[in-house]
């Protein structure tokens, strides 16, 4: 692994911190950039998000330092996760840092870049595949579609003040909304959407484990989507595509079983 790091005469080296996209868990979807710096990495930092097969790419005596987070509990507070990236690359440690899709998509990996850059640190941002992409592809639903969509919006479902965020011409007709981190107000998600004037039957994919194993895709009407996530147990990582765009597989089928009956 090439470090861009500089070295000035009797100064020591400073390491550079690669904030790499782990995308969405299957090693076979990471870029082949990221594969070679996993692949050569001695020290990583990675969230709980990226799947262990992606770890096992690293070589036989890589350190690792987990700073996985989950709602309402935190390994390692954002504060301390920068301080630590800082720290390392001052002691000279290239580091690889491994985050769950893409690094600057409800990442936070502009805060550990502008923390870097202000402690004099080197900093470079692999892109990864991101969360709605990685689902959208798996479950096989376009989230752009010349009849269904040409406007996309992704937003987070549980940051602070959820009630107050304006989400007005987010969703409708035209538009696709991808929810990420949404699963624990699903219900409050669902009232917001329809209070501000989405129709209850809009349709709506909840995609739980994108592009892995367990991979589950379900749907349902904007109106019952708190009930299908405590119905069907949805756990994160899992994200919610509201538009038109997620019916089309239905509304497809159907009419083709209409013409097979003809």
């Amino acid at each position: 692994m090439k470090s861009s790091a500089t070295k000035l005469p009797g100064a020591p080296r400073v390491g550079t911190v690669y904030l790499v996209g782990a995308g969405p868990g299957d090693p076979d979807l990471l870029t082949l950039r990221a594969a070679r710096l996993v692949m050569s990495a001695r020290l990583v930092v990675h969230d709980g998000l990226v799947d262990p097969s992606i770890l096992a790419m690293a070589p036989a005596g890589a350190r690792f330092v987990s700073v996985a987070k989950a709602r309402a509990r935190h390994t390692m507070a954002q504060d301390d996760i920068n301080a630590l990236l800082v720290r390392e690359a001052r002691a000279g440690n290239d580091v690889i840092r491994l985050k769950g899709g893409d690094p600057f998509i409800f990442g936070r990996g502009g805060e550990e870049a502008e923390a870097c850059r202000a402690a004099g640190v080197p900093v470079d941002v692999v892109p990864g595949i991101s969360a709605a992409n990685a689902a959208a592809a798996a479950a096989q639903i376009p989230l752009t579609h010349r009849d269904s969509a040409s406007i996309v919006s992704f937003v987070a479902g549980q940051c602070k003040g959820l009630a107050e965020q304006n989400w007005a011409g987010l969703a409708g007709v035209g538009r696709t909304l991808v929810i990420y981190m949404g699963v624990a107000t699903a219900d409050a998600i669902a009232e917001k959407l329809i209070a501000d004037g989405l129709s209850p039957a809009m349709s709506l994919a909840v995609v739980e484990n994108a592009a892995r194993r367990s991979m589950r895709v379900l749907r349902g009407p904007l109106a019952g989507l708190g009930e299908l996530v405590v119905r069907e147990k949805v756990k994160s990582p899992a994200v919610i595509v509201i538009g038109d765009v997620t019916g089309r597989e239905t509304a497809e089928r159907l009419k083709e079983l209409a013409e097979m009956a003809q």
